[in-house]
This record gives structure tokens, C-alpha cells and sequence, in this order.
């Protein structure tokens, strides 16, 4: 048996007192114990907030994104190690992969993310600029900057790595450094993966620790400038939500609680179609998956009235198929619950939830294969119909935290609608129906009570990833019982780490700020063109003003010709009168795109490489033959690039735009986005 371990502070700390016995899932056997005793709990803050969150803050999205990406390189290098220790925690083969392969990807999607949606900066400017006043010399931008504070994560027994991951990558790329509280029972596999990543000495002093056992008095030591997230019941998370020290100090808390989902079986999907037979595959996959030890578990099976009957069977047919035992036997589909504290819990919900209806799967004598029933934390999957669930609340009130699920029927879509809404908020639901009508009166009847929604046919199973799986883009979490929170999501996982700032000033002073060119803001213009200066010597809100032109009919006539493009208000004077926008024929808005880069453009070889975007086109004014425009070109912004072993240093240069014509009225309003060689 082994002796788990703390990091606190930099070191690996054995905790001292009583420890914790943690019991091997399959077999029964001790072995670990765990004890975070002795520790000191506001200096592990402290250390996370004077030593890792100023060495994090100091690098930009782009350098923490590159942290982020190696670590997970090498944690897919150890990955076999996890998974051997991850069958420990009863997990299948499968099972495994969504905890450990699927919290490491959850790193390298946040490291893409951190380089594509990110600046190279510390903070990130958020949305356009606000013109505050008339004329326009006062105006306000939004920055976005990391807490000076700790991120507390407090999470659940059932996916000891992805659940560490899945909160560490968006605080991390947000720049805030990170104690881990893993659920005791299975902190064994959190604490080896853990280890790898101190080893790999990839993160900066303080950017986390680890607490193996009890949180002890950690909560009472949090300030306004810290971040908790909690995932586990919703009593528990309430109960640390309403902490003194949270509230007083209004500490940002994200809690993501277990929850009732459904699955709801649209009226077309009758038996026989394609969509009943994917519901059915749904369900018992929900069902027998983690054994049934996921927050976003399918525990209530919403179906319509008639059809109560064919779901039951077809959904006997293949739980009698599930091999229950150990996973490490070929054939085993589905192993125990992670500790026999669990069987307990989860056998005394299902029995409350018996009261309700009528069982007609499990509950009685199953096979284990493999292993011994009494030993292991074993309990076979069951399924009740509640077929008054308008007059019983219990399937909608009862969590049974494993393999236990309930049907029940509904008359019309109204019906179907709310039941789901007794679920008083859920993670996610599901609706499988291939009619576009149903699901869109589906979606937004229940999407007020829903984190997350998944909808369901033949054209999407193939590569659909499952009513239970959440994704690093996608929020996760969900309103009411499910908690009131967010995680992931991409963006908003890590803003949620970040405190957004509204600033207002002069336009020149929010371009020193942020750098970043706010319209208004002063422009330097000189004799060198642009074009002809490296990444380095570009500055933000270099300006070119360049010369005019005046467009003819015979331009007009010759891009429609060239383009194909013969649309009506190019081509016919009296048409494009009687369409009330226009008085008469009009130039092509990207024949005036194209005719200012003629302006702007140094055709000579030099320091612009390529042309690769063109971002918030905006066509505000028409432009007529004999109209005369001439262009204004910006430095907006500038994010260096990493150079490949071989390949030439650049950057992106962003480019503000604005084409004018001669009464210097806006016709049109865009960034252009290059790529520009860097000084070797």
C-alpha cells in the first residue's frame, strides 16, 4: 500500500495524523492512504499568489499556450502508467480514455485556443471600441487581465485526471495558478499524474499544488482576488458556496453539481426507424459507462405514452448483454462504482426511487466476471418506469449516482417539455428525432433548464460524441440544481480567471494602453511606405494616406465582366433606382476593396510576405461612377509568431482600413491581416 503525497509549497509532503484508507474498486483491497494533515493551508495560498501567479502573469497567451501544449505532450508519453492505475478506480478501457486521454486533450485544445483567440500579450482586449463622445476624443475599450488571487479546484471521485485537467488549462492560459483538491477515493491516479507534471518541470514555482485528503480550513483563507470551482453534489457545493470567507468577499465561485438529465425520444421515433435504435444504444451506453458515475449521466427516459413498452424491451435486450466485472477480463463492458461506500449510497436512492414505479430491470442477483461481487464495489444497472410522473416527484427529485435510470411517458411535446423541466436544471439533456419541427420546439422549450443540449439523428451519429461528453468548446455546467455554472467553453472558461475592466480616455491614450490602434487615436505617417518596414520596425498606428481614384462606368462594367458578378445595381441604371436604395447603377463594394488595395499596395518585394485575411468587412455608403476615393491605412495591432526550425521569422500585422470618397464620407470599413518578415 502506498503512502500518497501532498505538493505544497515546491515539495512533496506526506501528510500527517490519521489517513484515509483507499480501497482498490475491483478487489477490495487497500491501496493507499491519504492524509493532507499538518499542512499549512493559507501558506499554500500565499505561495500560489506571491510566487506562481507573478511568474505566470509575467508570459503572454502565447507563451502559456505553449506551456499548456507540452505538458501535454508529455502526459500522452506516460499515459500507460495512467491507464494502469486508472483500473484501480474500476474504469474500462474506455472509461479510462475519456478520463486520462480526454483531460489531456482538453490541455491541447486550450493551448490551440490560447494561440488562434488570444493576443501575444498579458491581457486581452475584449470587443470593438465604444465612441463615448461627439466628437469623438473620449472613448472607452474593455481589457481583460488575469486575478492576482488562486484558483481553488475542488473535484469529484469519477474522473481523477480529466476533472484536474479540464480546470487547470483555462486558469492556467488565463494566467492564474492552481491548488487541486482531488475526491479522496481515487486521488491515487490524480496524485501519479500530478507527479509527471512536476516532473516535467514545464510549469513556473507555485503554478500548482496538490492537496490529497481533507481541504481543511483552505476555504476560510480565500480573498476577492481567488477563484474556486467546485464539481460533486449539490449539497456540498452549496454548503462551500455559502462559506463565510466566500461571500464576504464576494469570491468568484463556479460550482458544477451533479444533476437529473434526461433523454427525451421524439414522437417520430418509433421502433423499427434508425433514431429508436440510436436512443436505445444512447440510453444503455449512459447507463453503463463510468457504471453509471457521471454528472451528466442519462437518469431520466422521457418517452411517448404507447411506446413505454418497446423502450423497456429493447432496453432490456441489450442491458442483459452488459458484461459486469472486472475490466481487465476481455469482455467486461462495464466495472464497479468506485468504492463500496458508493454501493451503499447509490442502492438506498434506488430504493426511493422504487417507491415511485415499477422495476423491471436489475435489482436482484447479476453476474460478476472476473471478480468477487462482495469484495468489489459492484451494483448492477437498473431501470424503473414511473408511468404517473406528473403525481410523483421522486424520479425528478432522487439522484441515484450510478447505473439506475427510470422511464417515464408523455402525451405531447408540452408534456415532454416539462418534464424535463423537473429536473430543476440539468447539465445536459438529449433529444433523438430526425424532425426538424420537433426538435426546434424541443431545444426551445427546454433550453431555460439545460447547460447543454444535444440533438440526436442518423445524419450526426456517426460522429456524434455522445449525450454525456463534454467538450473543451463547449460550455459545461448548467442552471438550478445542476449548479448556476460554467467550465470550458473556450473563451469563456478562461475569462471566467480574468477580470474585465472597462477604461476610458482619449483614443491615443487607449492605444498606449492596450496597443492596439483605437480610431481616432494619433497616426504617424512618413516618407517610408509601410510595406517596406519589418515586423520590428512597424509601429502601431503607422499611416498611409494615399492617392485617389475616381471610379468609372467602364470599371464597373469591366469587374462584372471579370468577376461574373451582374447584378442588377451594377448593370442597369433605371433597375437599381427602383429598389429605394440606390440612385442609380453603383460600383461593386469588392471592386472598391480591390481598387484600394491598388492604392495601398507597395508591389515591390519586400518585408510583406502574403495577404491571408480580411476581417469586419463593412460597406457604408454607395459608390457611384464619377465618385473619388482614396484610402487610409493603419497599423492596428502586431502579435509576433514563433519561427519553425528552418523557416523565416514573422509576424501578423493587423491593418485598419477605411476607404473614403470625396466628400470624406466612409465607404468602407475593414482589417486586412498580412504576414511580415521579422528581423532574423
Amino acid at each position: 500500500m502506498i503512502t500518497l503525497q501532498n505538493y505544497a509549497l515546491g515539495q512533496w509532503v506526506r501528510g500527517t495524523g490519521k489517513a484515509a484508507t483507499l480501497f482498490h474498486a475491483v478487489t477490495g483491497e487497500p491501496i493507499a492512504e491519504a492524509s493532507s494533515g499538518g499542512l499549512d493551508f493559507k501558506a499554500m495560498a500565499d505561495h500560489a499568489r506571491t510566487v506562481g501567479g507573478p511568474a505566470l502573469r509575467t508570459l503572454t497567451f502565447h507563451q502559456r499556450a505553449a506551456m499548456l501544449k507540452a505538458m501535454a505532450k508529455h502526459l500522452m508519453e506516460k499515459k500507460d502508467a495512467f491507464y494502469a492505475l486508472s483500473a484501480a478506480t474500476g474504469a474500462t478501457k474506455t472509461d479510462s480514455w475519456v478520463d486520462i486521454e480526454g483531460g489531456i486533450g482538453t490541455f491541447f485544445a486550450y493551448a490551440s485556443r490560447g494561440r488562434r483567440e488570444f493576443p501575444n500579450e498579458t491581457f486581452h482586449v475584449e470587443g470593438p471600441q465604444e465612441v463615448l463622445s461627439k466628437g469623438g476624443t473620449f472613448a472607452g475599450r474593455h481589457i481583460c487581465v488575469p486575478l492576482e488571487g488562486v484558483a481553488i479546484h475542488i473535484n469529484a471521485f469519477n474522473f481523477p485526471c480529466w476533472g484536474m485537467l479540464e480546470k487547470m488549462a483555462p486558469a492556467l492560459l488565463a494566467g492564474v495558478p492552481c491548488i487541486v483538491k482531488p475526491a479522496t477515493a481515487t486521488s491515487y491516479l490524480t496524485e501519479l499524474m500530478f507527479r509527471e507534471m512536476v516532473a516535467a518541470n514545464i510549469l513556473p514555482a507555485g503554478a500548482i499544488q496538490l492537496i490529497c485528503g481533507s481541504a481543511g480550513d483552505l476555504l476560510s483563507h480565500v480573498t476577492e482576488q481567488d477563484a474556486v470551482a467546485f464539481t460533486g453534489s449539490a449539497a456540498t457545493g452549496q454548503m462551500l458556496k455559502e462559506s463565510k470567507a466566500v461571500t464576504q468577499h464576494s469570491v468568484r465561485f463556479n460550482m458544477e453539481a451533479d444533476s437529473l438529465n434526461c433523454s427525451i425520444l421524439g414522437p417520430d421515433a418509433a421502433p423499427g426507424t434508425e433514431e429508436f435504435d440510436l436512443f436505445i444504444k444512447e440510453v444503455v451506453r449512459e447507463m453503463t459507462t463510468k457504471a453509471g458515475q457521471k454528472c451528466t449521466a442519462i437518469r431520466r427516459t422521457i418517452v411517448p405514452a404507447g411506446m413505454e413498452e418497446a423502450v423497456v424491451k429493447a432496453l432490456r435486450a441489450r442491458l442483459e448483454k452488459t458484461v459486469i466485472g472486472d475490466p481487465s477480463v476481455e469482455g467486461v463492458r462495464m466495472g464497479p462504482l468506485a468504492s463500496r461506500g458508493q454501493v451503499k449510497d447509490v442502492g438506498a436512492a434506488a430504493d426511493r426511487i422504487r417507491e415511485a414505479g415499477e422495476l423491471v430491470f436489475g435489482g436482484g442477483d447479476y453476474q460478476v466476471v472476473g471478480a468477487d461481487r462482495e469484495k468489489g464495489a459492484f451494483f448492477g444497472p437498473m431501470l424503473m418506469v414511473c408511468d404517473q410522473p406528473f403525481s410523483r416527484s421522486e424520479p425528478h427529485d432522487i439522484e441515484a449516482f450510478g447505473p439506475v435510470n427510470t422511464v417515464m411517458p408523455y402525451r405531447d411535446l408540452g408534456e415532454a417539455i416539462e418534464l424535463a423541466k423537473r429536473g430543476r436544471g440539468s447539465l445536459c439533456g438529449s433529444l433523438v428525432t430526425s424532425d426538424a419541427n420537433t426538435a426546434r420546439t424541443v431545444v426551445l422549450g427546454v433550453a431555460p433548464f439545460h447547460g447543454r443540449l444535444m440533438v440526436l439523428d442518423r445524419t450526426s451519429a456517426k460522429e456524434s460524441t455522445g449525450h454525456g461528453s463534454p467538450l473543451p468548446n463547449l460550455v459545461h455546467g448548467g442552471p438550478g440544481r445542476a449548479g448556476g455554472g460554467e467550465e470550458m467553453g473556450g473563451v469563456r472558461g478562461v475569462l471566467h480567471y480574468m477580470q474585465r475592466t472597462a477604461v476610458q480616455g482619449s483614443p491615443s491614450m487607449l492605444t498606449a494602453i492596450t496597443r492596439e490602434w483605437s480610431a481616432g487615436a494619433m497616426q504617424r505617417t512618413d516618407s517610408v511606405h509601410p510595406f517596406r518596414k519589418t515586423f520590428d520596425e512597424l509601429e502601431i498606428g503607422d499611416t498611409l494616406l494615399t492617392g485617389t481614384r475616381t471610379i468609372t462606368l467602364d470599371d464597373i462594367v469591366a469587374f462584372a465582366n471579370l468577376s461574373g458578378d451582374k447584378f442588377y445595381a451594377h448593370m442597369n441604371d433605371e433597375e437599381a433606382q427602383t429598389n429605394g436604395v440606390f440612385t442609380g447603377r453603383v460600383a461593386h463594394g469588392y471592386f472598391i476593396v480591390s481598387a484600394a488595395a491598388g492604392l495601398f499596395v507597395d508591389p515591390a518585394l519586400g518585408p510583406v510576405l502574403a495577404n491571408y485575411g480580411m476581417e469586419r468587412l463593412r460597406f457604408t455608403k454607395p459608390v457611384y461612377p464619377g465618385d473619388t476615393i482614396r484610402v487610409r491605412l493603419t497599423v492596428k495591432q502586431k502579435t509576433a509568431k514563433d519561427t519553425p526550425d528552418g523557416g523565416i521569422p514573422q509576424g501578423v500585422v493587423e491593418w485598419d482600413v477605411e476607404v473614403r470618397n470625396q466628400h470624406e464620407e466612409a465607404v468602407a470599413l475593414y482589417s486586412i491581416l498580412t504576414l511580415v518578415r521579422r528581423k532574423q
